[in-house]
């Protein structure tokens, strides 16, 4: 049985994803999606690959991830099954490549800088 991966990434979020043919389970850090992501919005996000190329039937989809929040991981899932879909079919990168989905965000928080109370926040300023 062939397993096809691909590492998915946003902000501080990594996931690891593996495909195998199935029947459209997706489990994410051995709980099911659906108990998984507390919101709707995020289980869409995560099988946006699947549905666009019409896999969401073909490959049982595992995942580990970890850092981050439920946002960031549902993006970095989006990224890692849309890698993981291109190992598994190089004909589909036109259309995964149109939607965007393998694009890695490169939107991060900005450090700390010293005098500053976060990256850009000075502390409150009084003329006397």
């Amino acid at each position: 049985m062939e397993i096809y991966y691909g590492t998915g990434r946003r902000k501080t979020s990594v996931a690891r994803v593996y495909l195998r043919p199935g029947t459209g389970k997706i489990t994410v850090n051995k709980i099911g999606i659906d108990e998984y992501f507390p919101m709707e919005t995020l289980k869409v996000i995560a099988r946006q690959p699947l549905e666009l190329t019409g896999n969401s039937s073909k490959y049982d989809v595992k995942v580990k991830v970890s850092g981050g929040g439920f946002t960031g991981q549902a993006g970095a899932i989006r990224h890692g099954v849309a890698r993981a879909l291109l190992n598994a079919d190089s004909d589909l990168r036109p259309a995964l490549k149109k939607a965007g989905f393998l694009t890695r965000d490169p939107r991060m928080k900005e450090r700390k800088k010293y005098g500053l109370k976060k990256a850009r926040r000075a502390p409150q300023f009084s003329k006397r």
